[in-house]
C-alpha cells in the first residue's frame, strides 16, 4: 500500500511543472529618487520585456517556470547563470509575452526575440567586475539571438536626465542604474533602480464597474486593490478590447501614476497591462 502511494505521489510530481533548481531569488529594482553620487553607477535602458534566468541549460521565468524556447533558440548560449529579458523591441511588450507563454513554441517568433542580459546572478563580485565577465562570455555568443544590454556611466543629474528624456523621446520606457560597487542581491534595493517619467507599480482587481455612454455593455472600470490595502477606481489606459473582455478578478495588473493623494491614492492612475509573470 504504501509503495502505490509512493509511486503516486511521484507520478505526481513528474507532472508538476519544471522550476528552476536552486536558483536565486531575482534582484528587483528600487524607485530613483535623485540625490544619489552618479559616479559609482551603471546606466541602460529599461526594457520593455520579459523577465528571463538563464541556467545554463534553459530559461525561466521570474516565478521560476519553464519558457519553452526552441533548442535552436538557445544554442550556444554560455554555461553560466544569466539574468536579463526576452524582448523584441520597443513597443513590443504584448507580441513578446504572448510568444513566450505558447506551450508549442512559434519558431516566427522567437527569431525576433533576443535575450537581453544584463547580470550574472551566480557571482559574488561587484557588478563592475560582473560586467567584464559578461563581456568576454559573450563576446562569442550568437549576437541574433543573446546580447549585453549596453552599459555606461553618466557624468552627473544633467546627464542622466538628458539620456532619459532621449531614451522616452525614441519610445523607450525609461532607464535602469547598477551600483558598480554591489554584489548581486536578490529583493529590492538601491542596488539596481529605475527611472521613468512616471511612477508605476501593481495591484489585484477586486471588481469590474459597468460602463456608461460610449461604454455601455462594456467595462467603465476596475477596482483594485494595492499590497497595502488600498483600494481606488483604474478607468483609463484600456482599448476598447481590453474593456469588452477586462482582466479578471483577482488578476494582478500594472498601472502608471502621477505622485499620490494625502490618503495614499495614486494619483492619475491608467492601466498599462496585465502581469503575466
Amino acid at each position: 500500500m504504501f509503495r502505490r502511494i509512493a509511486a503516486l505521489a511521484l507520478g505526481l510530481l513528474s507532472c508538476a511543472p519544471v522550476l528552476a533548481a536552486q536558483a536565486p531569488a531575482p534582484s528587483l529594482a528600487g524607485v530613483y529618487r535623485g540625490g544619489l553620487d552618479l559616479e559609482h553607477y551603471w546606466v541602460s535602458e529599461k526594457l520593455d520585456g520579459i523577465r528571463a534566468r538563464w541556467d545554463g541549460a534553459a530559461l525561466y521565468s521570474r516565478r521560476g517556470n519553464r519558457f519553452n524556447a526552441p533548442a535552436w533558440f538557445v544554442e550556444g548560449f554560455p554555461e553560466d547563470a544569466l539574468d536579463g529579458e526576452l524582448w523584441m523591441g520597443r513597443g513590443t511588450f504584448e507580441a513578446v509575452s504572448g510568444a513566450v507563454r505558447r506551450q508549442t513554441p512559434d519558431d516566427t517568433a522567437w527569431g525576433r526575440i533576443r535575450f537581453m542580459v544584463f547580470d550574472l546572478p551566480g557571482s559574488s563580485a561587484p557588478f563592475d567586475e560582473r560586467l567584464r565577465r559578461l563581456r568576454r562570455l559573450l563576446a562569442g555568443a550568437p549576437p541574433a539571438r543573446i546580447r549585453l544590454i549596453e552599459q555606461s556611466r553618466v557624468s552627473g543629474e544633467t546627464e542622466l536626465m538628458a539620456t532619459l528624456q532621449r531614451v522616452v523621446a525614441a519610445g523607450g520606457e525609461g532607464l535602469m542604474l547598477r551600483d558598480g560597487r554591489s554584489p548581486y542581491r536578490s529583493g529590492r534595493g538601491d542596488d539596481l533602480l529605475k527611472l521613468k517619467t512616471y511612477e508605476d507599480a501593481e495591484a489585484v482587481v477586486v471588481a469590474h464597474l459597468p460602463g456608461n455612454g460610449k461604454y455601455t455593455g462594456m467595462m467603465g472600470s476596475l477596482v483594485v486593490e494595492t499590497p497595502d490595502g488600498r483600494r481606488f477606481r483604474l478607468g483609463t489606459g484600456f482599448t476598447d478590447a481590453q474593456r469588452r473582455k477586462p482582466p479578471p478578478v483577482g488578476a494582478t495588473v500594472t498601472y502608471k501614476y502621477t505622485g499620490t493623494t494625502d490618503r495614499g491614492i495614486p494619483r492619475f492612475a491608467s492601466f498599462v497591462r496585465i502581469r503575466r509573470e
